[in-house]
């Protein structure tokens, strides 16, 4: 199994971005679990079935969160295989380990570091990442070090949203809350460049390129999300997590005394949405970016 370098060296812009993840964003993407993983189901079923993955393959799950995906991962692989799950937060890696322990696999490890920097190279047959690449502090860098963690003729996977007007489920209730508070300011505390910053495809096409990438594909992923289990879930997590949850903490005390106005109009705007039995849906759409490591 490859040895990924742990708690590696951060230079200080990613150290203030992990410091980030740990101490503000850990604890709220933990509470709204059920929304950021059992929310994306349908994407994930849309793309695992289509992965190029086979047994006995050794796998890096960059940002791997909480872990799901890469146990899942690890059972496509089987017992010949390996996966290592890299994240910078570890609140996120200790809940991963329990879970692990649960499932009686032995090919998963998890660790914590940073993917631009702490990733071994020539070790993998595989690198996926869901929903993470677009935080990378510097894109280019961090493609590349996925790049060069695969072998010759290895393949990588990155699953990143597309435009904000195709994602309703994030840009709605960002444009709702700026009716009433500010943008964020340049200052602003950030978990990286943002869920929409490789929505292009021209641009992160040639991010790949340059980083070192072959046989560049995308593919377009439309599939539902859920939002909350009710109206208030929803509210709750728009507020705490994303474009609108960014602004509204960055507004700090003008954010709290126009809650109860915010409140109104997002339950007003998210109410009109589809039902289905877990609780509220709404459209979204993801890019499924595929390439592979030339031969040395």
């Amino acid at each position: 199994m490859a040895q990924v370098q742990t708690d590696a060296p951060l230079h200080d812009g990613d150290f203030e971005f992990v410091q980030f993840w740990n101490e503000v964003l850990g604890p709220k993407f933990n509470r709204f679990r059920h929304i950021l993983v059992g929310g994306l189901t349908h994407h994930s079923e849309a793309v695992f079935p289509r992965l190029p993955v086979k047994p006995g393959d050794d796998v890096v799950d960059v940002g791997c969160g909480w872990g799901d995906t890469a146990m899942k991962l690890a059972r496509m692989v089987g017992p010949k295989g390996s996966v290592t799950g890299i994240d910078c937060c570890d609140m996120f890696l200790d809940i991963a380990r329990e879970e692990l322990a649960e499932t009686g696999l032995e090919n998963v490890t998890f660790v914590r570091g940073d993917a631009e920097v702490a990733l071994p190279e020539d070790a993998f047959d595989f690198a996926f990442a869901r929903f993470g690449t677009m935080f990378f502090a510097n894109p280019v860098a961090g493609l590349r070090n996925m790049r060069r963690s695969l072998r010759p003729e290895g393949r990588m996977v990155n699953i990143v949203w597309r435009d904000p007007k195709d994602n309703p489920w994030l840009s709605m209730a960002k444009e709702v809350v700026l009716r009433f508070l500010p943008p964020p300011g340049d200052g602003a505390r950030t978990c990286g460049p943002g869920p929409f910053s490789m929505a292009d495809e021209a641009t992160v096409r040639k991010m790949m390129e340059i980083a070192g990438y072959t046989d560049i594909t995308f593919e377009r992923i439309d599939a539902p999300v859920l939002i909350g289990r009710n109206v208030k879930d929803a509210i709750d997590f728009q507020l705490a997590i994303g474009p609108a949850g960014e602004v509204f903490r960055e507004a700090g005390d003008e954010a709290e005394r126009k809650r109860p106005q915010i409140e109104a109009a997002l339950a007003e705007a998210i109410d009109r949405q589809k039902r289905e039995a877990d609780g509220i849906v709404m459209e979204s759409s993801s890019w499924m970016i595929s390439a592979r490591n030339p031969a040395s």
